[in-house]
């Protein structure tokens, strides 16, 4: 795994070595403070880490008071072009500020940012994606390449770097899983700022989800990447829960429960499609708790070829069994098969 610099969002730390943090975004009218916070503490209790907001203008960025005031998780403020809502951000009391600083205009409205920023030591998430990638540099690489995206966030670091500013997070992302794959890999290669991994305008969940476990998932499984944000065009509790999942698959997640289960086949007597929904939705909310369970839908061959699972269940004609490492430890009615499983998974305490 690439070892980077670590910055601290409040208390959350993100690169060097620490866990990959979870993030996501509200779609909620910044303005509206309560509606914001409401949304921000559902994120929270999701498992995420780290949440933006949008300043789209002066009132939303004076309900951050209010919101950073009341969010459980740190409050990154998303600024574009305006310098004095990145200011206006910080004297909020927001964590952290995603911003272009060759965005924002002139050198001395950088090192005013820079200056706010390193006051609160607030650090700065340089965000380049397919679209906003420099007109010189679209020009130097014939469009908004993996090439030309790093050479633009790293433009950008250099701005924030000339001000003696060095605590930043990098994101560079497309809607393209192999350009934001390959961007990532040569950032990865050219600097050591933690890496905000993601893939922009995913879509929907069914089609968002996937691009991401491909584009952040591949990255991860190579050792790449601090942060992460699932981007879908839903409900942002989701992307949590996309988020963990993709963590899980990885082996990259600190806790929770990996349910893995087999396809079924002609040998299945039991609903293990609605039984391994139950128990994946059962699962989501249990925190505190790292550990494998298997759903499998043949009691003769389930527990043997789960064995490498901390707990499961195999579905058999009426009846099924709960086994642990692979080894049977009780027999129960087919209707009370994933109670009995919650209740093992509640009172597991491992080897």
């Amino acid at each position: 795994m690439k070892q980077t610099k670590q910055i601290l969002v409040r208390d959350v730390p993100v690169g060097g070595g620490a866990p990959i943090a979870i993030q996501s975004m509200t779609n909620t009218d910044t303005r509206d403070a309560q509606a914001t916070l409401a949304q921000i503490r559902a994120l929270a209790d999701a498992g995420c880490d780290i949440v933006r907001c949008a300043v789209p203008d002066a009132q939303a960025a004076e309900a951050l008071r209010e919101i950073c005031a009341g969010s459980p998780i740190p409050v990154v403020a998303d600024i574009h072009f305006d310098y004095r809502l990145a200011l206006a951000s910080i004297e909020a009391g927001v964590d952290k500020i995603r911003l272009n600083p060759g965005n924002i205009g002139g050198a001395d409205r950088v090192q005013a940012v820079v200056q706010a920023a390193s006051a609160r030591h607030i650090p700065i998430r340089i965000g380049v994606n397919s679209g906003s990638v420099e007109k010189h540099i679209l020009e130097k690489f014939g469009g908004p390449t993996p090439e030309a995206m790093v050479e633009s966030a790293l433009y950008h670091v250099g701005l924030l770097n000339d001000c003696g500013f060095d605590d930043i997070c990098i994101s560079i992302k497309s809607s393209s899983v192999p350009d934001t794959m390959r961007a990532y890999l040569l950032a990865s290669e050219k600097t050591d700022y933690p890496l905000h991994l993601g893939v922009t305008e995913a879509g929907t969940e069914y089609m968002g989800t996937i691009k991401s476990a491909a584009g952040i998932g591949g990255l991860l499984a190579l050792g790449v990447g601090d942060t992460i944000r699932v981007s879908l065009t839903d409900d942002p509790v989701k992307e949590v829960y996309a988020a963990k999942a993709i963590l899980k698959a990885v082996g990259r997640a600190e806790d929770g429960i990996n349910v893995v289960s087999c396809p079924t086949c002609g040998r299945t007597r039991i609903d293990l499609i609605g039984i391994a929904k139950e128990v994946e939705q059962r699962c989501m909310a249990i925190r505190g708790k790292k550990l494998k369970v298997a759903v499998m839908g043949c009691a003769v061959n389930g527990p043997g070829e789960a064995r490498e699972a901390d707990l499961g269940i195999a579905g058999g004609d009426g009846v099924g069994l709960i086994f642990r490492k692979g080894e049977i430890i009780r027999k129960v009615p087919q209707e009370q098969l994933v109670d009995a499983l919650m209740d093992e998974i509640e009172h597991f305490e491992g080897e």
